[in-house]
């Protein structure tokens, strides 16, 4: 017996693309703030390779009880790697700061997304950027500025890389949409975990043979270390990492193969509430007034974005829309 939700969409079903969604953003929450628990214990390279290898035992399992070991292979193999590549330079600018930021700061630059994405609909979809979208893109930049902070004393460069991770966010969403909407949520998750462990592992052989000072690699020691011994508390962080991250992946991929984005961004900003939730249950702390106004600013951003995709799409008069 064949499980649907592991096959190539056939049309869209804005509903269940919705469900998915929350589903995906709550189970990537949860891991994303507790990596901030382990990563004393371990690096990126170690954490990124020994998941992806749980990950990849998943996903053939999952594999043989549903579509076939055979359709793991991509049918336009090009377009899934190239979305797993931007997802890896997504991972490495995300996490690498994670042990020297808040949630917050994680949550917020990563959520920049929408914005490049409005920024190379031009290049990639051929559309023009409007008042509404340039409105949106404005706050939503000054949002990240808020919970940034770049201005302040204690303003570190470190706190910019989410920001990047935000930038190859939005290029993994476009690949994506345009070219991977026919793949298996399944096939396109075994690309991600093959190209991340190869990375993971190549990654932290580069990083051991780099004629790094110990300052340095002191400056951003989970991205700039590489192998640790291995603890059991690791190895059962990284399943558990698996599984939320392989829950999440695959409800976000078929989510956005089966609705618009417009449809689903406002709910995607759920994320942002998530990780307050979560930074609350496992750090005692909520945001601060001034990065939850920020982040209350990104959301509404997303939001206004999102509406005047929709408008645009059912060809509604914008000049009845805008007074």
């Amino acid at each position: 017996m064949k499980i649907s939700l592991f096959e190539g969409p056939q049309h869209d079903r804005p509903m269940l693309a919705l469900g998915l969604l929350l589903m995906g953003v709550s189970a990537l929450a949860l891991q994303d703030s507790m990596i901030k628990l382990i990563a004393p214990d371990t690096t990126f390279w170690q954490f990124q390779a020994i998941r992806s290898v749980f990950n990849l035992t998943f996903i053939i399992l999952l594999a043989t009880a549903s579509i076939g070991i055979r359709q793991l292979w991509p049918r336009r193999p090009w377009p899934v790697f190239l979305r797993a590549l931007m997802l890896t330079c997504c991972m490495i600018f995300f996490f690498g700061a994670a042990p020297q930021i808040s949630v917050s700061q994680m949550a917020a630059g990563l959520y920049t997304y929408p914005f490049f994405i409005t920024l190379m609909a031009g290049p990639f979809l051929g559309e023009v950027i409007g008042p509404w979208r340039l409105g949106a893109l404005i706050l939503g930049m000054a949002g990240a500025f808020t919970v940034l902070d770049p201005l302040a004393e204690g303003f570190r460069w470190v706190q910019i890389m989410p920001v990047i991770a935000g930038f190859f966010y939005a290029l993994n969403l476009l690949i994506l949409r345009r070219w991977c909407r026919n793949e298996s949520p399944l096939s396109i998750a075994f690309i991600v975990a093959l190209v991340f462990i190869i990375f993971g592992a190549s990654g932290g052989t580069i990083i051991s043979l780099l004629p790094l000072e110990a300052e340095t690699r002191s400056s951003v020691p989970f991205l700039l270390e590489a192998w640790p011994q291995l603890s059991l508390a690791v190895l059962g962080f990284c399943l558990f990492a698996s599984c939320l991250n392989l829950t999440g992946n695959i409800c976000l991929s078929r989510a956005y193969q089966t609705a618009d984005s417009s449809w689903l961004a406002p709910v995607d900003f759920s994320y942002l509430l998530f990780v307050a939730i979560w930074s609350r249950v496992f750090y005692d702390t909520w945001p601060t007034p001034q990065a939850a106004t920020g982040m209350a600013m990104i959301a509404l951003a997303g939001g206004l974005t999102a509406i005047r995709e929709r408008l645009r799409r059912r060809n509604i008069p914008l000049d009845a829309r805008q007074k």
